[in-house]
């Protein structure tokens, strides 16, 4: 079995992976090894932004995971897309670039983790962020991951809006910023007309200093520990088996779904289900797995009586000639993102901070749209909003099918176990429709199609969200970070029971942070770097 070494292995390329090796091999003089799954990212298609629906419900780039049957939603088993190739999910999701609420971070320091205090981890999203708007108090302007916002939005973008705030709710400049409330635009992990995946701000530039290396289509069968030290990763590559051997420390960044799986599998996590498995255990980590968090969205939806949506670039023409100035010039409607404005609600207006988030399109959803050459029906011009709580208290759990790496493991959600959760994603519902009743849509609202004029009571709505809701692709917690004993990691990441690997993902948040989860896990990723950056250097972390 050939044997290949680093001083610093990370597994996975995806928001956390690809920002973590890229700012240690630039910043920390040591050899990384990034190990992905999937392949190069050098379809040209992964850099258009309107090619995301498709890549999202596609198996090209895709694990393609699904959930098991799903008890408070009609047994239906959820679809689960995560990204496989160089940049995990930021290579084929939605672009959005949310961090959360400062509550959302002061509250794990209160937990016990003083380095993940909304101040830290406000430094590090400073370094991170290229913002359009240049450096400001709560922005960074220079850093490599380039963000973006548009000039001009859709008109039905503009209705939301401007509707938003018939409906009484504030008019926010930035969801990022000081005053989330309300209405609003969002930012893009978009430059130049293309997405920028964390893999093209980070390793890319890493890769010209000569100290990174990055293995693809290489599967990982095992994390290998020696006397309490985890010492390297098995791998498969084709019909091959190697071994990377760490000189220095591990950074397990799969991902919630696969993080721990890799763990389960090299013997680290609950050590019953383990044996019941075949594999001799490691270390007995019973959180492994466990405190699996998502967000659960629906969408309000309504036909368009104006010819503004996007349903204009479903003929084959347009859409062929949309698709080639996105990629030859960057430019074009292919080359923007349509979610162009969205809000930040109350459930209740007692509450002192925000629980739901929405988004808009301007057309209906892929999740019911074919593109063209598609067999369903042309439904017309349309538009929704989704709509989802964004600290849900329903829990679920990853465990492994089998033995087997190949195996995907089994999914379990649990979503709407809590009896919050439903009340809470009912009421976003109904201030969804309040919106959309504004005379700023008159001009363009047409026939309610979901959830329909026939669903008005609690009950009604109810049942049709467990017919219909559906994931928003933010699974955080199975490797939970904490200062308890119970909890995976410890709050610089270090897991539990076994030196010399860390677990730097959404895995290892403790609970969820109440935005896209995209950008968090960035910030995990450039913590984990620092972290490790001040083993190697001796420097403490600022």
């Amino acid at each position: 079995m050939p044997t290949l070494n680093a001083d610093v292995i990370v597994i996975g390329s995806g928001s956390a992976g690809a920002t973590a090796a890229g700012r240690i091999a630039m910043q920390g003089g040591a050899r990384v090894m990034v190990i992905e799954a999937g392949g190069r990212d050098w379809n040209p298609l992964l850099r258009v932004p309107l090619m995301t629906g498709i890549l999202l419900r596609n198996r090209y780039a895709n694990w393609f995971y699904h959930t098991e049957p799903e008890p408070n939603l009609g047994n239906r088993r959820i679809f689960w897309p995560r990204g496989k190739v160089l940049g995990g999910s930021s290579a084929i999701n939605g672009m959005v670039w949310t961090r959360g609420l400062p509550s959302d971070y002061d509250h794990w320091a209160q937990m016990g983790l003083p380095d993940w205090s909304w101040d830290k981890v406000l430094r590090s999203y400073r370094e991170i962020e290229g913002h359009w708007a240049g450096e400001t108090e709560v922005h960074g302007g220079s850093g490599p991951q380039r963000l973006s916002t548009y000039d001009a939005i859709n008109p039905l973008s503009q209705a939301f809006l401007d509707a938003g705030q018939q409906a009484g709710h504030a008019r926010t400049s930035d969801f990022n910023g000081p005053a989330p409330d309300g209405v609003g635009r969002y930012d893009y992990t978009i430059s130049g007309g293309r997405r920028m995946s964390a893999a093209s701000a980070f390793l890319d530039p890493a890769k010209e200093g000569g100290n990174l290396q990055v293995l693809t289509g290489a599967r990982v069968l095992r994390i290998v520990t020696e006397r309490g030290r985890a010492t390297g990763v098995e791998l498969a590559i084709g019909r091959r088996r190697v071994t990377v051997h760490a000189g220095h420390e591990i950074i397990l960044s799969a991902g919630t779904v696969n993080s721990p799986q890799i763990l389960m599998l090299s013997g680290i996590g609950p050590a019953d289900a383990l044996r019941g498995h075949g594999i001799d255990v490691v270390a007995d980590s019973p959180g492994v797995g466990q405190n699996l968090r998502d967000h659960l969205l629906v969408r309000v939806e309504y036909d368009c009586t104006q010819p503004v949506t996007l349903h204009n670039l479903l003929r084959a023409d347009r859409a062929g000639m949309a698709l080639l100035e996105a990629l030859g010039r960057g430019t074009g409607p292919a080359a923007r993102f349509p979610l162009e404005a969205g809000a930040f609600l109350r459930s209740d207006p007692a509450l002192d901070e925000a629980d739901l988030q929405a988004h808009f399109l301007p057309g209906r959803s892929t999740a019911a749209v074919r593109m063209p050459f598609g067999g369903q029906p042309d439904r017309g011009h349309g538009f929704f909003a989704n709509v989802y709580q964004m600290r849900p208290d329903s829990t679920g759990e990853i465990a492994l099918r089998s033995a087997d790496p190949f195996d995907a493991p089994s999914i379990r959600p649990n979503y709407l176990s809590a009896p919050r959760d439903l009340a809470v994603l009912r009421s976003g519902v109904r201030q969804l429709r309040e919106i959309f009743a504004q005379p700023a849509f008159d001009a363009f609202r047409g026939a309610e199609c979901a959830p329909g004029p026939d669903r008005q009571t609690d009950a009604e709505l109810d049942a049709w969200i467990r017919q219909v809701a559906d994931t928003v692709f933010h699974p955080v917690g199975t490797c939970r970070m904490g200062a308890d004993p119970a909890s995976v990691v410890d709050g610089q990441l270090r897991l539990r029971g076994i030196e010399g690997l860390r677990v730097a993902d959404a895995s290892v948040m403790p609970t969820m942070p109440s935005c896209n989860t995209g950008a968090p896990s960035q910030m995990i990723g450039a913590k984990a770097a620092d972290f490790v950056i001040a083993d190697l250097t001796g420097k403490a972390v600022a």
